[in-house]
Parts: structure tokens; C-alpha cells; sequence
């Protein structure tokens, strides 16, 4: 018997309801681990070149690694896959809760969708035994109400579902998977994925717990995260603020992307502070399975928005999106907008990048009234944004149908003028984190294989001679001694880019949290991780040859892409993201197309790819052991 995981990954065809465990060796599972890798196993041998992102070719598969479901802090987190309907090349991305931890328990390493269901259906899933049941009385119910009626209909409150919401079903293509109707895996529009094979959920419940090889090291590797959260104030912090508690040092640095990224000061940053939060509307901090932290916010309010606090509180990259981003000091109305993506299911970054977007180019009179159905856009109306919101997700009406688009195909359709106000990589909205600033968010934005993403890396900050003692001590672990500034995007900076890549990428395949296990906050350092995957399986891994599984991911996610056509070319900013920055502390700053060329040269040199093409060489697949992706 494995430890750690069941050896079994569970194949459904949607279009047939036929279905097959595939189980695979233990090679197979020390070779992937899990996560992405898991799935990128299955796109690349299963999706045809050119498939229809929204079509029944696509395949979907959610995967969890040979870790999740074990008792420590930051385990448990689902990956899903398929070839994003945003941007056309791959779609990747990560939700944490309950979920994973159950659909483990369930009897499952992973799911693997084929084709398309007839009509609207959802899986359940229970002690290793697999089940395709009727979703039509589901379809058109936001995630609160479908958990609701699932646990219901099942007869077990304790049930956990991931599902997409309206915005999936009408196939917008920045929707997101909801579980716990407030844990998105919410970037490159898997929810829409979801819609377009009429699945919409997914319900887990097992007792079929996996075993660990060394019981006492996985509790020791536990009280190592409980010891070190009650000495970290920074975890501390983390856990009574949430991500919500670098709003204001955004805000100090110059990097709070404001108006639509046209500055990083905005002057009512407090308003909107995770401080804020934690006085006036939050009422409880929720949890993940296992996690010490407690970082999740709920908030509720009785005002004109109504807010229900199982939709949970806003994460700092929704409350720049839809605040600052928009020019909105209304933190309710912030909230609110955040219930409402849990609720339709939209990715929070996708959907307020997308409005601010388009309040610009109403601003700017490049988007008319015709354009909004009436709707004026300005910068600072909460109920604008709100009514903007609702209309993507419903796509209602022309600006609904546009903005469900994503802004960059959305743009397309306008010109010129509209094309020139984006913040997107490969079609991407940019998260609030600003590349003028912190100078390997450029780099990372540019080169990541799913576009813009700011937890594809570790962040500038944490590799200064100021980050402190831990970040400094955990990056040393990783070869990294040689602190530089923020704003440098010299070689040391580039190489620091691509070594912390390869570590993200090594989380997201364990899928392990990167508040837990990251350089800015952190339970573990990076020697913990080979010390707990060889207490759950047995294994005597390493950290080198860990750190290769996460190049293995990086690595077969742009196999994906260079199959689907991207090159270098597409390894770009938008013209946006070069300008200077306007008001505050980094008024002026800005980070050239050239700097990124050069610096792109070096990252595509260390990574041993082809720097002409930005794609990776067979030379560097063969050594990683994935030749076989090109075939």
C-alpha cells in the first residue's frame, strides 16, 4: 500500500458518463507528485493541439498531491487545469479549505473530466465509489445556495462541493471554482470550463484516510508549525488581518495599484485597510483544514449590501481590484463585491481588473453610453462597479456580454484607444502587485505560462539587505545569498526569479499554501518540505530534487503552450505596465521594454531554454525527464 496517496486517479467522460480509475506506480506519483503535474500528464496526452478552450476536446482535471489531507498547517489545496478560455494557453489554478482534505479522504488522488454532459450534472464522490447524478435542479444557483442543496439532498451536512457558479455556466471567461462558497480557484477561467461541460459540482465525503510512513515526523512537522506561529509575528498578524494587512505598506511603497495601474498612491488607502476591516465588519476568521493560521476573513453587514459572512471577506488583491483599482474608498461596497464573485463565481482579480478597465475607457470616452446600456462608469461609484459586476456575471446586455470577454478581448472588440489601457500578459489581468516597483513582477508576469500571476514567485521585498533575518535565512536555503533592491533587475534578480519559481511551482504541484511555506510568511523553511513528503510516503527525497519537480511543472506547462503557438512574443507586457507611475512615493517609476528583453535573455539562459523562441529545448526536457511532452 502507498503512503500518502491511493495510487488512484479517477477519469470521467461526461459525454458517455462512462468512467475508469487509473492507477499508476509509484515512479509515476515521486516522478509528479501531484498538483499541476498530475494534470499536465493528462492535458497534453488528452487535449487535442487547437482544442476549443470552451469546447468538449478541452479536458479539465482537478488534482491534489501526495501530501494533502495530512495534519499540518497548509496542505490542504486543490489544483485544477485545463486550457484557459482567457487567454488560449494553458489555465491553471489553486484553492485551499476542506475540500481537498475530503475529496482525499474520498478514495482519490485526482479527477480527469472528458467530453461534455448532455445536460447539467454533478460527481459525487464517497469512500472510492463514483456516482454522476442529475445537476439541472442545480443549474443557475450561485455556490451558497448549490452547497446548500447538495448537503441537503445528500443527507450530510459535512459534504464539501466545488463548483462553478452562474459566471461559469454563462461562460464568462474570468469565472472561477468555488468551494466552501468562498475558496476560489480563481484565475484563467476554469469556471467557465465547468459551465462548457454542463458540470456543476463536484461533492466529496470519505473516511478512506491515506497512511504516512512515519506517523511521528508528520506530527513533529506539525508542532514545528504551531511552535513557530505562536513566536512569528508575522504569521500572527497574517492570521488577525489576512492578506487584507498589506494594504497600507502596499500603500507606503508606492504599489497599490490605483486607477486602473496609472499610479500606485492612492490617498484613501486606509478606508480600505485590512486595520479597517478587522474594526468595523469583520466578525470571524475561518481556517483550512488543519492550518493553525486562521487567515480566512468573514464579514458581515446589515447595510444596503447585505452581506452573508459563509461568502467570506476580502483577500488584499480584491480589495485593490475592486477598491483602488476603481477609485472606491467603500469598503462594504468592496465586501460586497467580493460576496458576489464567491456567490456567481469570478475570479476577483479577472472581474475588478476588468471594470476598472472599462471605467477608464468610459472616463475617456472610449466606451459610450451605447456601449454601457446607460451605465455611467466613474471612477469612485461603488454602485456603478456593482452593477457592472452583476452584468458579467449574467452577461446582461452589451456591456454585460463585453466584459465577460476579460478586458483584453473585450478590447479587441473596441480598438485601439480601449487596447492601450490594459494591465494584461497573455490576456491576463495583472494582480496589485506593480512590476514598476518590484522589478521581478515584470519578469514573472511576462514569462509565467498562465500570464500575470504574483504567487508564481517570491516577491522583490523579501530579497532585500532590509527583508529581515527569516526571509533572508529562508532564501539562503535555497542558494539565494545575495540580496539587491527592488527596483534591480540585474542577474542576481533574474536568477532569484527563476529559483523561487521553481519553488512556487513546487508548492502549487505538494499543493502547499505559500502563506505557509513562502518567504514573506512562513511556518516551514524550505529543508521542512523533503523532511514531511518522506515522513508521509517513505521517500528519501531531497530538496534538489524537489526543486526539480517544480521545474518539471513550469516546464510542461509551456510544452502546452508552444504547442498552442506561443513563443517569446507572448512572453510581454502591456504597454501599460511599462509607463511611469504618476503621484506618491513612486512617482516617475517605471520599468522599460528593455529591461525586460534583457533580462528575459538571462531567465530563458538559466532555464535552459531556446532564448529565440522562449520555449524550452529537448535538451532541458529529457534531463528533467519529460521528453515525452513534445511527442
Amino acid at each position: 500500500m502507498p503512503h500518502g496517496y491511493h495510487g488512484k486517479i479517477l477519469v470521467v467522460n461526461l459525454s458517455t458518463g462512462a468512467m475508469q480509475i487509473d492507477e499508476h506506480d509509484e515512479t509515476w506519483y515521486r516522478t509528479y507528485m501531484g498538483g499541476t503535474n498530475f494534470g499536465m500528464y493528462y492535458i497534453l496526452k488528452h487535449t487535442p493541439p487547437g482544442a476549443d478552450a470552451l469546447g468538449p476536446d478541452n479536458v479539465l482535471t482537478l488534482m491534489l498531491s501526495v501530501l494533502t489531507g495530512a495534519p499540518f498547517s497548509g496542505q490542504s489545496r486543490m489544483t485544477a487545469n485545463a486550457k484557459s478560455p482567457l487567454t488560449g494557453a494553458i489555465g491553471d489554478a489553486q484553492a485551499g479549505g476542506f475540500f481537498p482534505a475530503e475529496m482525499k479522504n474520498a478514495g482519490f488522488d485526482g479527477v480527469v473530466f472528458l467530453g461534455k454532459a448532455e445536460r447539467p450534472v454533478y460527481l459525487w464522490l464517497k469512500d472510492g465509489r463514483a456516482e454522476l447524478r442529475d445537476a439541472s435542479h442545480l443549474w443557475g444557483l450561485g455556490s451558497w445556495e448549490t452547497e446548500t442543496r447538495i448537503r441537503a439532498e445528500l443527507g450530510d451536512n459535512k459534504v464539501e462541493v466545488t463548483c462553478c457558479g452562474p459566471a461559469g455556466e454563462n461562460l464568462v471567461r474570468t469565472a472561477a471554482i468555488i468551494n466552501m462558497r468562498n475558496r476560489a480557484a480563481g484565475r484563467t477561467g476554469l469556471g467557465a470550463v465547468m459551465g462548457s461541460k454542463n458540470l456543476k459540482a463536484v461533492a466529496v465525503r470519505g473516511s478512506l484516510r491515506p497512511t504516512y510512513a512515519d506517523p511521528k515526523g508528520v506530527k513533529a512537522v506539525a508542532s514545528l508549525g504551531a511552535a513557530e506561529f505562536k513566536t512569528n509575528r508575522g504569521m500572527q498578524e497574517l492570521g488577525e488581518l489576512g492578506t487584507a494587512g498589506v494594504v497600507l505598506s502596499q500603500e507606503f511603497a508606492g504599489g497599490l495599484p490605483t486607477r486602473n495601474y496609472q499610479s500606485g498612491h492612492f490617498e484613501h488607502a486606509e478606508e480600505i485597510s485590512g486595520e479597517r476591516l478587522a474594526e468595523t465588519i469583520l466578525v470571524d476568521r475561518d481556517t483550512c483544514y488543519a492550518c493553525v493560521v486562521r487567515c480566512k476573513r468573514e464579514v458581515e453587514t446589515d447595510d444596503e449590501y447585505q452581506i452573508k459572512r459563509e461568502l467570506g471577506g476580502p483577500e488584499y488583491e480584491t480589495i485593490a481590484t475592486f477598491g483602488s483599482y476603481c477609485e472606491i474608498r467603500d469598503l462594504a461596497a468592496v465586501s460586497k463585491a467580493n460576496a458576489l464573485c464567491n456567490d456567481y463565481g469570478l475570479d476577483t482579480i479577472g472581474a475588478g481588473a476588468t471594470i476598472a478597465w472599462a471605467i477608464e475607457c468610459y472616463e475617456d470616452g472610449i466606451l459610450t453610453d451605447a456601449d454601457t446600456d446607460g451605465l455611467a462608469l466613474r471612477w469612485g461609484d461603488a454602485k456603478a462597479m456593482l452593477a457592472a459586476l452583476e452584468a458579467m456575471a449574467f452577461r446582461r446586455g452589451r456591456l454585460g456580454n463585453l466584459l465577460a470577454e476579460g478586458s483584453a478581448r473585450a478590447a479587441a472588440q473596441i480598438g485601439p484607444d480601449a487596447q492601450a489601457r490594459l494591465i494584461t500578459v497573455k490576456g491576463a489581468e495583472a494582480p496589485a502587485h506593480m512590476p514598476q516597483v518590484k522589478r521581478s513582477m515584470g519578469l514573472i508576469y511576462a514569462v509565467n505560462p498562465f500570464g500575470a500571476d504574483h504567487q508564481s514567485s517570491e516577491h522583490d521585498t523579501s530579497y532585500e539587505e532590509n527583508s529581515g533575518e527569516r526571509s533572508l535565512g529562508w532564501l539562503a536555503e535555497l542558494g539565494l545569498t545575495r540580496p539587491v533592491p527592488a527596483t534591480d533587475l540585474g542577474e542576481e534578480k533574474v536568477e532569484f526569479t527563476l529559483i523561487t519559481q521553481y519553488w512556487t511551482s513546487l508548492m502549487d504541484v505538494l499543493n502547499l499554501c505559500q502563506f505557509d511555506w513562502g518567504a514573506t510568511w512562513q511556518l516551514y523553511g524550505p529543508s521542512t518540505v523533503a523532511q514531511v513528503v518522506n515522513a508521509v510516503t517513505g521517500w528519501d527525497t531531497t530538496l534538489p530534487e524537489l526543486m526539480e519537480v517544480g521545474a518539471r511543472r513550469v516546464n510542461l506547462m509551456k510544452v502546452f503552450n508552444a504547442r498552442e503557438g506561443f513563443t517569446r512574443e507572448d512572453d510581454k507586457l502591456s504597454p501599460r505596465l511599462h509607463q511611469p507611475l504618476t503621484g506618491g512615493v513612486s512617482d516617475g517609476l517605471r520599468v522599460t521594454e528593455e529591461e525586460i528583453e534583457h533580462a528575459k535573455d538571462l531567465y530563458y539562459k538559466l532555464a535552459g531554454w531556446d532564448v529565440a523562441t522562449g520555449n524550452p529545448t529537448m535538451e532541458r526536457l529529457q534531463e528533467l525527464g519529460i521528453g515525452w511532452a513534445v511527442e
